[in-house]
């Protein structure tokens, strides 16, 4: 899996969990009825967009993690990407709900490669991934996270960052309306991490692991100054759709 001194990994071999089982309470107003990860953008479901965009980069492997109404999602893999030879979907199926570090968990088995990527079926971010794959490689990272500023860390909560891009703390949210540092929702891990993982089942990522990562000074922010998008709320949902359709967001590009 190792290739030049530039690029230590090809992306192909990499392989990509996206995280599809929340229950998107706070969506069912305007999604009513489907997984939030289906909700539209235009004629294109969010998770189209997320798949797209992995495949324009060169992904080849995809593990989609499932949960609530999980057959809607499966239907839609089947007629919108299961014609394909040159690239691999596959599902890990919750029957209950197993929060994000549950549900990449579950997923184990199924990963492959070493490091594997992980994302949120309900956020963007127009991150140049060979660039993230290279800085995970050169800092021989255990994790490391998309980074983004924001103004809005109060919905988020931040992240604290040493000169050499190590993450030292995940900061509780933060109200007093300053620019702030937060967590994209992106992540490289190496299989190790696993290791890290309590016993439970059901965890979370965000609030359960990778506080215990930070202890091993191996966990990493890789910080672009691209625009965060999530679509966790009816009005972040409108913001999506009208981002997404403009100009100004590139979510989709090729590597160089």
């Amino acid at each position: 899996m190792m290739g030049t001194v530039e690029n230590m990994y090809d992306l192909e071999e990499i392989d990509v969990v996206i995280l599809c089982g929340g229950l998107g309470k706070r969506l069912r107003p305007v999604v009513f009825g489907q997984p939030k990860v289906l909700a539209k953008i235009g004629k294109k479901a969010f998770l189209d967009i997320l798949i797209d965009n992995l495949l324009l980069y060169g992904f080849k492997n995809i593990i989609l993690s499932v949960g609530y109404l999980k057959e809607q999602i499966k239907e839609l893999i089947k007629n919108h990407f299961g014609c394909e030879e040159d690239y691999n979907i596959v599902f890990s199926e919750e029957e209950e709900p197993l929060g994000t570090g549950g549900a990449l968990k579950k997923a184990k088995t199924l990963i492959r490669s070493n490091p594997f990527m992980v994302m949120n079926g309900d956020s963007i971010c127009s991150v140049d991934f060979r660039s993230f794959v290279d800085f995970h490689s050169e800092k021989k990272a255990l994790l490391s996270l998309v980074l983004v500023r924001s103004k809005t860390a109060e919905d988020y909560g931040s992240v604290a960052l040493d000169d050499s891009q190590r993450i030292t703390d995940f900061e509780e949210k933060v109200t007093d309306g300053s620019e702030n540092i937060i967590n994209a929702g992106v992540y490289l891990m190496e299989k190790d991490i696993f290791s890290f993982m309590p016993e439970q089942n059901r965890f979370s990522l965000e609030y359960e692991l990778f506080p215990k990562i930070i202890d091993e000074n191996r966990c990493y922010g890789f910080l672009t100054e691209s625009e965060f998008i999530d679509i966790g709320t009816p009005e972040r949902y409108e913001k999506a759709i009208d981002l997404l359709k403009s100009d100004t967001f590139k979510y989709s590009q090729r590597s160089k």
